[in-house]
């Protein structure tokens, strides 16, 4: 996309309702407290992909669909190589 380094990650999963998109990036945060204890999930992996974004200027895309699946996109901004300038 426009030269921009991205790492896109998707599932087909149970997907995330509108309503708890924008949670899910908090930590400790899980959309389905009942599964997450049966599978262990903590609720920190997409808190750490947001702060990482964060430290490298990135932008975050979250797609979702429930019953169809997530996609969640990170772009990295394009970075000059000062040494040849």
């Amino acid at each position: 996309d426009e030269g921009h380094p991205y790492l896109t990650v998707a599932d087909t999963g149970i997907g995330i309702a509108p309503e708890e998109q924008g949670k899910v990036f908090e930590r400790f945060y899980r959309v389905d407290k009942s599964r997450s204890k049966a599978r262990g999930g903590t609720g920190l992996g997409l808190a750490i992909v947001k702060h990482a974004a964060v430290y490298h200027h990135a932008s975050l895309d979250l797609s979702s669909e429930l019953g169809v699946g997530t996609t969640i996109t990170v772009t990295f901004p394009v970075q000059q190589d000062e040494s040849f300038a």
